[in-house]
């Protein structure tokens, strides 16, 4: 073959191996050492076979007409249209496959490397593991089980490859398939997988985003760093941000997504955010959430109600909440009936604070699992204080009641409009109650005697600000 023909296959030979190392290394531990790995070139009816020596004296064999190589101590075979078979590897070209006993592996070009147990693939890759996982991309680097520093295999992919991954549930019926796309991704032996640059990961019913990613798929975990996201994708999505994000799965189901650091949860019903998120899973739908944080406080926001507080525990079967606890420094905050009466300011709100808050949300009033449920009560224990704006005893006017108030234990009810029904304490320590008059058109003349039931101090005082 001529000069230039070499220059040519030089050429082909650096692109396919992207300039890895051709360091030689010790025989396997599993081998004799007195006896190398060899692969012998086993002629088939067209071969065509010719030689040439390097200026360094080594000896180069150029087959052609269909090139087949056997490894019969790793139970490897190499086959391609043409190859290169130097002292220290074999380099095959076109329609390219390589089998062995764990991986069956098709591309345009690869490089064998038999002392050091490696290959690297490149042009179209497809790679198939025993499992059913596959790979596919522009480059692939397959490093073989060499003791005792690689106890494991390792596949190596770059330029954005796409890994297939086949899951079994606990009867070993195959699932849906999970991929993960990823600018660079390892898989280190059976079941690690680590992912780098703009990770998409595809799991039935949910989607996963990151800058990198690691899944163990023996332990079902998962863990995706800077700029992580999780989206379920079932009857009702929901999403999941924060600066590391871990997740747990059961059976091939997942069941946990911890968040931590400016952690935020969104659903229909609800928005959670906090230093951390914990959330439970059934049936690809929220059931529990969990939420802390020293320097962000956990704080939920639904249609209905805002609470806010150190902790958060909020039950939501079927992803419909149905009863929030807010503990140490709890705040629960609305926004006024303004249908029944006018409110001057457009930042007015009721709220109610104490040591603990708890909410409860009526999810039988409706069969429609789509629409948030109502809320029925708030109840304020410990250090307890309210102020919630009323509909007058005259309901001609159009100004509210004012009810504030100081008490061991306060509960709000709620209407069926989840306007404010009735406030009512427990050994109230003071409060005021203020009703409109009609003829009021001084600030502060319009104190009135309050509805039978309700407490007034002695002196009507000025209303506290809010504290939340």
């Amino acid at each position: 073959m001529s000069r230039p023909r070499r220059v040519v296959f030089g050429w082909l030979i650096a692109m396919a191996t992207l300039g890895a190392s051709r360091a030689r290394a010790q025989t396997p531990a599993n081998t004799n050492p007195a006896k190398p790995t060899r692969c012998t070139l086993i002629p088939q009816p067209n071969t065509r076979l010719s030689t040439d020596t390097l200026p360094n004296g080594q000896q180069i064999a150029f087959v052609g007409g269909g090139a087949l190589f056997k490894c019969p101590e790793r139970g490897i075979t190499l086959r391609g249209d043409s190859a290169e078979e130097y002292p220290d590897r074999e380099f095959l070209i076109g329609h390219v496959t390589y089998d062995e006993p764990r991986l069956h592996l098709t591309s345009d070009f690869l490089t064998h490397y038999p002392a050091d147990e490696r290959i690297v693939a490149a042009g179209n890759v497809d790679a198939t593991l025993p499992s059913g996982s596959t790979l596919k991309g522009p480059v692939a680097e397959l490093q073989r089980v060499f003791l005792p520093t690689r106890p494991r295999q390792k596949i190596i992919a770059t330029q954005r490859p796409t890994i297939t991954v086949v899951e079994k549930d606990s009867t070993g019926k195959p699932m849906e398939p999970m991929t993960v796309l990823a600018n660079n991704v390892l898989m280190d032996g059976d079941s690690l997988i680590y992912a780098g640059g703009q990770v998409v990961i595809t799991r039935p019913n949910l989607s996963a985003t990151g800058d990198s990613a690691a899944i163990d798929e023996g332990k079902e975990t998962m863990q995706l760093m800077r700029n992580p996201k999780i989206t379920g994708k079932k009857d009702r999505p929901f999403s999941l941000t924060g600066d590391l994000i871990n997740l747990y799965s059961k059976d091939r189901k997942l069941n946990r997504v911890i968040a931590r650091a400016h952690a935020k949860a969104v659903s229909d019903s609800m928005t959670i955010t906090s230093d951390t998120i914990d959330l439970r899973v059934k049936n690809d739908l929220l059931d529990h959430a969990y939420a802390w944080g020293a320097t962000d406080r956990a704080r939920v926001v639904s249609p209905s109600q805002n609470m806010q507080a150190d902790s958060l525990d909020i039950e939501m079967p079927g992803q419909r909440m149905q009863l929030v606890r807010a503990l140490r420094k709890a705040f629960a905050d609305s926004k006024p009936d303004t249908l029944k009466f006018r409110i001057e300011k457009p930042d007015t709100i009721n709220w109610l604070q104490g040591d603990t808050i708890v909410a409860h949300f009526d999810t039988a009033a409706t069969k429609d699992t789509s629409k948030t449920p109502k809320i029925k009560t708030l109840v304020a224990t410990g250090k307890a204080k309210a102020l919630y704006h009323l509909a007058p005893s005259d309901t001609t006017l159009r100004l509210p009641a004012i009810n504030y108030v100081i008490a061991r234990q306060i509960t709000i009810a709620f209407d069926d409009s989840n306007k404010v029904s009735t406030v009512t304490n427990v050994d109230s320590i003071s409060g005021v109650y203020i009703e409109p008059k009609a003829d009021s058109t001084v600030k502060g003349k319009n104190a009135q005697k309050p509805a039978p039931g309700k407490q007034v101090p002695k002196s009507i005082v000025p209303l506290p600000p809010i504290k939340p």
